[in-house]
């Protein structure tokens, strides 16, 4: 990353604690209404009652969070602190590809093309892999070099062009459908699209899907469409955690889509759901603190172990940053 305005540069974060700003704050008492349905049917908690029953500690593995995935979504909630302009002028690539007027490289496809022909290929969505940049922009390299890291003055004129906003939802409601979930309304809510059985297998069994989850929730950010992630993310974690058709994606979900949400309360709200179904819930690592690390008197969420968490710069610039989501 590159200097700020002075030479200067914010400090960065060490840990995973530093990282996590997300019960720093948190003013929810543990009983307390989320919004969230975190209710099962009797079936599934008798068949996970009796799981966690069989489960002897020396069976389980310990796990403790990834500070690669926390850094890095650190860095995206708080709109890459340490980011710096490009020498070479912005020529708004992204928008350009997304008005129809260029392809994307290196294949030479248009937008139009993609939305209008690529639809329910599944095999072509699945094994290319120079879209998806294309598709979901970021303020970062990806792996295809031909596509163009996104900009804030882009940015800017994306979320103000009518006919790339249209473009991008289409592609979004492209993906779902790839991924066996359909697009309700403007709002961003989503369910089970009517193949939802044979695609859910398949995002079972194909994980490197799971990276461009990720860069679809980030991108959905950076465009103006926020508030598109958390019912996306619910679902995933409700049919990985409760109904069990998606069980290789429990990890992603908690450890990446979750914190790809901009603001701590829908994050918390998320996790507790999480909480409730997650099977041991001995090796549930994503909080929150206890009563004795919220009460210790060392800083906000402070505490020791894989359940303490604090905010890296408890200041009211900080929390803004985190709470709205800037771009």
């Amino acid at each position: 990353m590159g200097n700020l305005v002075g030479g200067w540069r914010l400090r960065e974060p060490c840990t995973v604690e530093e990282c996590d700003s997300t019960w720093g704050s948190d003013s929810e008492s543990e009983g307390e209404d989320s919004g969230v349905s975190e209710s099962a049917s009797p079936a599934v908690e008798s068949e996970r009652a009796r799981g966690e029953l069989s489960d002897s500690p020396e069976s389980v593995p310990k796990m403790k969070r990834s500070f690669y995935a926390a850094r890095d979504l650190y860095k995206y909630r708080h709109s890459y602190p340490n980011y710096t302009k490009g020498r070479i002028p912005n020529e708004y690539r992204n928008l350009r590809f997304y008005m129809n007027k260029i392809p994307l490289g290196p294949d030479g496809i248009y937008i139009e093309e993609i939305l209008t022909k690529w639809r329910g290929d599944y095999d072509k969505l699945e094994h290319n892999h120079t879209y998806i940049q294309w598709l979901f922009p970021l303020r970062e390299q990806g792996l295809n070099f031909y596509a163009h890291e996104l900009t804030q003055d882009e940015i800017k004129e994306f979320q103000s062009t009518r006919e790339a906003k249209r473009r991008f939802v289409a592609a979004y409601s492209l993906m779902l459908d790839f991924y066996g979930v359909k697009l309700l309304d403007k709002n961003g809510n989503v369910a089970r699209a009517a193949n939802w059985e044979q695609r859910f297998q398949h995002l079972n069994e194909s994980q490197h899907n799971y990276l461009r989850i990720t860069r679809i929730l980030k991108s959905l950010g950076e465009l103006g469409y926020e508030a598109f992630k958390a019912p996306l993310v619910r679902l995933f974690l409700d049919e990985a955690l409760v109904r069990g058709t998606l069980p290789n994606m429990q990890h992603s979900a908690l450890e990446y889509y979750v914190y790809t949400i901009r603001l701590p309360q829908t994050r918390r709200r998320l996790l507790r759901f999480a909480r409730k179904h997650y099977r041991p819930a001995r090796n549930f690592i994503w909080g929150p603190p206890s009563k004795a690390e919220r009460g210790g008197g060392r800083g906000e969420g402070a505490g020791a172990g894989s359940s303490g968490y604090r905010a890296p710069y408890p200041t009211p610039e900080h929390h803004r940053r985190e709470e709205g989501g800037e771009t």
